[in-house]
């Protein structure tokens, strides 16, 4: 009777070995299972998928394994026989490794929208035209010279004229080098491939300086300088010095300088008129040089901006700060320098010129 009882306990006690092993094989099946579907990685990288006519989600098991897309094709394999997503859609796909196996089915089952051929062309604040037609001409397929062209043709600048209320026949005179510039908004834009034609893309820089200008609309209209004076200050500022915080202080120099009748003496409207670059070529050759738009020479504002100025730039120039200042100079670095006096301005200017940090000789 011992030796039955024992035997019975030892077949428990088996038995329940046996059940706490499947569970454990079990749970740790489905760990496993899970851990597999996780994204592969926390980092993004965008990956793309071509999804041939035909494909099936099984036959894409490979693709995604190869491409990094998924830990494993055979966990993956079993998901989509767990859960039998639908509509399958052949086209290109952008997927991230950042993205579970739900996330990438879930992508898959709606389709694409992505296209492989979409662009997208940056413009930075402060550029002048030949550099946003060297990159018009960098990532589309179109030449620079035919930016330039454009931008001479008198029909089309008074189609845009007719089209947006800040552009005037300002831009139309004869004395400036590029007619459009100082409109063309600096900012990222997306077109459908390399063929887009130049026309849309001025337009939509044009675009969107309209809405950036929208709320400011009134104060521009209102005030005693016109659109075009507004655009050329503040592509003054955008040229002379790239921190924002400065920006309205400059704006306070020049407006006070104008109300004074004394030269603005722009370092970067003297570069722009002799048509070289601030830091590249030698500043005294520049400001000695006669033209349009050099404010060392000139006794008001250039005849139009000198380059793209950003919304922070044009704001400034509608609301200054008040100050005192007359003078400003710009470092190397773009570190902008404030005096209310010559002497304060001359010295500042030595000890930049002694320390190696001025741009000029």
């Amino acid at each position: 009777m011992a030796k039955r009882k024992v035997k019975y306990k030892n077949v428990v006690a088996a038995f329940f070995i046996f059940v706490f092993l499947l569970l454990m094989i079990l749970v740790s099946c489905i760990w496993f299972y899970q851990s597999n579907l996780k994204a592969v990685s926390k980092e993004s990288k965008k990956i793309e998928l071509k999804v041939e006519k035909g494909s099936t989600y099984q036959s894409l098991s490979t693709i995604l394994e190869e491409k990094g897309l998924i830990r494993s094709s055979l966990m993956y394999k079993i998901y989509i026989k767990l859960n039998n997503p639908t509509s399958l859609q052949a086209g290109s796909y952008m997927l991230d490794q950042n993205m579970s196996v739900e996330e990438i089915i879930s992508n898959l089952e709606k389709g694409s929208n992505y296209n492989p051929d979409v662009i997208k062309i940056t413009f930075k604040e402060g550029l002048v035209v030949p550099k946003v037609a060297e990159i018009i001409e960098k990532n589309t397929n179109h030449k620079k010279e035919e930016v330039y062209k454009l931008l001479k043709d008198t029909t089309y600048l008074n189609k845009l004229i007719d089209k947006y209320w800040f552009l005037t026949d300002d831009i139309k005179n004869s004395k400036l080098y590029y007619s459009l510039e100082g409109y063309l908004y600096p900012n990222t834009y997306e077109y459908l491939n390399k063929d887009v034609k130049i026309e849309t893309i001025i337009e939509s820089m044009l675009d969107s300086m309209e809405v950036n200008l929208k709320d400011d609309k009134e104060a521009i209209l209102k005030s005693k300088y016109s659109i075009h004076e507004i655009i050329t200050l503040a592509s003054m500022i955008q040229s002379e010095g790239n921190n924002t915080a400065d920006f309205k202080k400059m704006a306070s120099v020049f407006l006070t300088r104008l109300d004074k009748k004394m030269q603005l003496q722009s370092c970067a409207s003297a570069y722009y008129g002799d048509k070289k670059i601030m830091g590249v070529d030698a500043f005294l050759d520049s400001y000695l040089k006669k033209n349009n738009y050099n404010t060392y020479v000139i006794d008001a504002l250039p005849v139009g901006p000198i380059s793209n100025p950003g919304l922070d730039a044009i704001q400034a120039v509608l609301n200054p700060s008040d100050t005192d200042y007359l003078y400003f100079a710009s470092d190397k670095n773009m570190k902008v320098y404030f005096s209310k006096t010559y002497e304060e301005h001359a010295k500042t200017v030595a000890q930049l010129k002694k320390s190696g940090n001025w741009y000029g000789s």
